[in-house]
């Protein structure tokens, strides 16, 4: 039957009902030109389909058959009913109630090394993820990759199909392809056969490799990570003769000096070592004994916004730094450095002066990305200094196996090349995007014969593999990891497989010829050592706990060998520096379909959604080239082109590119960015001179989240000098606390009251709380063109400010910005339908049913903390991403505004868990997403009407202050406390 017959067919049969009426004006409006602009700017995704499947008229039609078929089904035949018989719960499931959220232990991963993980589920889905508080890598807090993990197990572009030369296959054919393949092997000894790995932690794994290449002695293990310790392995060797894991233990430090290190960015150690930084920051706490940090860096990091003394300088220049300060402190090595520029030996002198001053309690980290000669003389200098064994140890490799990467990649790849491997598996690594660009593995892949890939996504790698298979989500299975200090951990899962993929576990199983599931593999290696007397016993208190006991390294005896300084050769060269950083959001690729992290803007520039090439204001100036102007880099023979963004702080002649975009994988991901890793080379993965920067007369366009660099001579991060605040704390921040003249009525709050200070001594600017609230909230991405357009939906957001006259050595400042909460809020007095109002409890609220979108709050909000949805970004058309949604927060309809409520929802369940237990809230027994998220402890939220409260304590301190509170009498219930910096007086004086 046609769809004129079917339409005549609905008419007739409503028109006793209706009347003729109604589908006369709908065929009118097919024909309206106003109308058919109108459904194009309401309804884009039904326009876009209209211009390419059907006219607009037909389009009306069909909508009109829809309603009219709802209307039958609704009205004539009562609400519907799935077809299929469904039976309600007789037998409750264990432990689940609908409603109430379960929490599990288990074990998350960043390259290899375990982060202790709670996991909240609603009906066996896994809605949130937060910190382990007993875990010594999270201690209860996270990062945003932690937070952002849970996007990418539920995103639906991940791997769902085994493929078979880019063809659909199944995993049945792919166990008899293999059977015959692993026959051979074991009768040549595994001749020809290798294995490919990321860096491997997991003592299980460890030992299903292990064993594998027992049995076939012939085989090889590589490891790769474009990410890794190469530099630092070979500098603890130049220094001890061995390789070592470094630990720094930020807790017991008063100075702190990072050559080129960013120990507050993305690292194994990144949470554990922000919490230990940022409780040494606080003055209040830690008086003159205050941490001060010294940072000589190349291009701004997390760890330079947080210096006290920051020295920008080229990447080529560190050792030099280093070998001065080596020489100052003492070191017998090489003579004192001569002729070091003003403010270069200004900087070594004071830094030195410090760590002298400072023996036993002060530390010296190399950054990952300098060659090991630096890292060499950091080990030398904390020794000299009596550091080892107070705030440095050393423990034994955590990871297992190979440790070289760079090297065991060139190796594997000339053996592919060569015809010496025909059997090559990898396991969860992207070596044919991310291999240098002078090692040719996807190449070389293509002479093996069969390549066998099993990874989260259909990448670069599985494209050019004679199989691939889906992995699972470490949310999805079982397994196991060690820590940066060596505690070893469980991976339990929270979910069943979404996508039907295998776990490394059980594909190495399957290559061993004993075939068994994730948690056999697992339970059996731990039940074969022992977890105690009673292992069933031992075993359910693991995974409730999450960490197995005592298991962290002991410390290592090491001493530095004499000569051990040798200077590193060559790396100069004429024009600019090249410096290569793995990204901020989406680090070396492996986060490029997140839509989380692309949208997350970078934590210094601001840019979301693309990676940039970074120059200094007075090289893009000498240059000729803006923000977004298309340059071509080239070096060693290669190039890439990129946009410009001016970087304040950037070293001089240093031009910074991040690695992980310029994807080609046909996802989500595909043509963001450009791909830095063709300038990267494995003799230079990190830095390299001789850089030339051609400008194309290209324009490209850069979005960013916050366009004012400059506090503009307001007060909105508030700082004063430690010497200010011990002399009078009271007057350290020139705080003018009155009573100002206002035309609210004054209002008397009883009961609970909610507020919350945000320490900017301790906020690093990490982001983590950002994600943790777009979790929380069912916040929706918007995308780069709505980014642009000013349209990020992020309900807290992380401001960055820049001071000082000079760019090139700026004091900066990161500043988390919620809704304020205030209680004369300008936002409420001008909604003309009440849709913004005050609780009972002081929150400034919003009810999503009564906004009809005039925007005048937004408008009348001075912070500009409210959110309007322009479109209906929440509507995915993947159930994966339905089932991600927190269940207790409501999803927003379009043309709604939108705001921080201090997680009313976790105010509402905590008030019924006292309720039910017969008592009144008690402080603590509310954390926000945001302040639970927080690795740095910098956000405290609770009862401002109970005096012994932590928040009520936090607002009594002589540097809390309102943001304009004074000059807006808004009242706002979120404070902050004022930025201390701790410089040195001979600096300051000489500066």
């Amino acid at each position: 039957m046609s769809t004129e017959l079917d339409l005549a067919a609905i008419r007739e049969r409503l028109a006793k009902a209706t009347g003729r009426t109604f589908w006369r004006s709908l065929n009118e409006l097919a024909d309206n030109d106003a109308w058919r602009e109108l459904l194009e700017r309401e309804f884009p995704r039904q326009a876009m389909a209209m211009d390419g499947v059907m006219d607009r008229r037909s389009f009306l039609k069909v909508a009109g058959a829809s309603l009219a078929l709802a209307g039958l089904t609704g009205c004539a035949y009562g609400i519907r009913q799935p077809r299929e018989k469904i039976l309600p719960y007789v037998r409750m499931p264990e432990n689940v109630i609908p409603g109430k959220p379960l929490f599990y232990a288990t074990t998350l991963t960043f390259q290899g090394y375990a982060i202790g993980t709670i996991a909240e589920t609603h009906e066996g889905r896994p809605t949130k993820l937060e910190g382990n508080p007993d875990h010594p890598a999270s201690l209860g807090g996270s990062s945003i990759f932690h937070q952002a993990s849970l996007l990418t197990m539920y995103d639906p572009e991940r791997s769902q199909n085994v493929l078979n030369k880019g063809q659909t296959s199944s995993y049945d054919a792919f166990k008899q392809a293999l059977a015959p393949l692993l026959e051979a092997k074991r009768g040549a000894g595994g001749a020809g056969m290798a294995l490919l790995t990321g860096t491997v932690t997991s003592p299980t794994l460890a030992s299903q490799i292990q064993g594998l290449l027992a049995a076939l002695p012939q085989a090889k293990w590589y490891q790769y990570e474009p990410v890794n310790g190469d530099n630092a392995r070979a500098g603890a060797i130049q220094a001890f003769g061995e390789y070592v894991n470094t630990v720094y233990d930020f807790s017991k430090a008063r100075i702190v000096v990072s050559l080129d290190g960013d120990f507050l960015g993305a690292g194994p150690a990144q949470i554990r070592y922000a919490r230990d930084f940022a409780a040494r920051r606080r003055p209040q706490t830690n008086k003159e004994q205050t941490l001060r940090l010294y940072v000589a860096e190349s291009t701004p990091s997390l760890t330079g916004s947080n210096a006290d003394h920051r020295l920008p300088l080229p990447a080529g220049q560190v050792e030099t730094i280093a070998r001065a300060l080596a020489a100052a402190v003492g070191v017998a090595t090489a003579p004192a450095i001569q002729g070091l520029p003003d403010a270069q030996q200004r900087w070594v002198t004071a830094a030195a002066q410090d760590l002298r001053a400072a023996r036993g309690a002060s530390i010296v980290v190399a950054g990952e990305w300098q060659p090991p000669a630096v890292h060499a003389l950091a080990h030398a200098i904390n020794a000299a200094l009596g550091n080892v064994g107070q705030t440095v140890s050393y423990i034994e490799p955590v990871e297992a196996g190979p440790v070289e990467h760079t090297a065991a990649l060139r190796e594997l790849t000339q053996a592919m090349d060569g015809g010496q491997v025909d059997l090559l598996v990898i396991l969860g690594a992207n070596p044919a995007y991310s291999a240098p660009a002078d090692i040719n593995f996807a190449g070389a892949l293509s002479k093996v014969a069969t390549s066998i890939h099993l990874g989260l996504y259909a990448d670069e790698t599985a494209a050019r593999s004679t199989w691939h298979i889906p992995e699972t989500h470490e949310l999805e299975q079982w397994g196991d990891a060690r820590a940066f200090d060596g505690t070893t951990s469980i991976i339990q899962p929270m979910i069943a497989p979404l996508y039907g993929g295998k776990s490394a576990y059980e594909l190495l199983a399957l290559l061993s010829g004993k075939e068994a599931s994730g948690y056999e593999v697992v339970r059996g290696f731990w039940q074969g050592r022992g977890l105690g007397g009673d292992f069933e016993r031992a075993w359910k208190e693991t995974l409730r706990k999450g960490v197995i006991d005592n298991t962290a390294a002991p410390a290592k005896q090491v001493a530095v060998r004499s000569g051990f300084d040798t200077p590193t050769q060559g790396g100069g060269g004429a024009g600019f520096t090249l410096v290569i950083r793995p990204d901020p959001t989406i680090y070396d690729g492996r986060f490029a379909n997140n839509g989380w992290l692309q949208e997350l803007p970078k934590p210094l520039s601001k840019v979301d959604w693309d990676n940039y090439v970074a120059l200094r204001p007075g090289d893009a100036e000498a240059l000729g080239v803006r923000n977004g102007d298309v340059v071509e880099l080239r070096a060693g023979g290669r190039s890439v082109r990129g946009p410009v963004w001016i970087l304040p702080g950037q070293s001089e002649k240093t031009a910074t590119i991040t690695l992980g975009y310029g994807r080609q994988n046909g996802l989500m991901s595909n043509g963001i960015g450009f791909n830095a890793y063709q300038l990267r080379s494995a003799a230079a993965p990190w830095f390299t001179g001789g850089l030339e920067i051609v400008k194309t007369g290209e324009r490209y366009d850069l979005v960013t989240s916050q366009d004012t660099q400059s506090m503009k001579g307001r007060e909105i991060v508030r700082t004063a000098t430690l010497e200010e605040f011990l002399k009078d704390p009271a007057e350290a921040l020139h705080i003018e606390k009155h009573k100002a003249i206002s035309l609210y009525p004054e209002k008397q709050f009883q009961g609970v009251q909610w507020g919350m200070t945000i320490d900017l001594n301790a906020c690093i600017g990490c982001g983590a709380c950002t994600v943790a609230c777009q979790a929380e909230n069912n916040i929706p991405v918007v995308g780069k063109d709505q980014v642009g357009r000013g349209r990020i939906m992020h309900w807290i957001r992380v401001d960055r400010y820049y001071e000082g006259t000079n760019l090139d050595e700026p004091a900066t400042y990161h500043m988390p910005v919620p809704c304020m909460q205030c209680e004369n809020a300008p936002c409420e007095s001008v909604c003309p339908v009440a849709a913004t109002v005050h609780s009972a409890d002081g929150l400034n609220q919003m009810v999503y049913n009564r906004c009809v979108g005039t925007k005048y709050c937004s408008n009348n909000c001075p912070y500009k903390v409210r959110r309007f949805n322009f479109y209906q970004y929440n509507d995915e058309t993947s159930e994966s991403l339905k089932l991600m949604r927190n269940p207790n927060v409501t999803v927003r309809s379009r043309g709604v505004m939108e705001k921080c409520t201090y997680c009313v929802q976790r105010i509402a369940a905590a008030r019924q868990t006292a309720e039910a237990e017969g008592r009144a809230l008690k402080d603590g027994d509310v954390l926000t997403a945001c302040q639970q998220a927080c690795p740095t402890q910098a956000i405290v939220f609770g009862n401002i009407n109970d005096p012994a409260s932590a928040v009520s304590k936090s607002k009594a301190e002589p540097l809390n202050y309102g943001l304009f509170a004074e000059e807006l009498n808004t009242r706002p219930r979120t404070s902050y406390l004022g930025r201390i910096s701790n410089p040195n007086p001979t600096l300051v004086s000489e500066g």
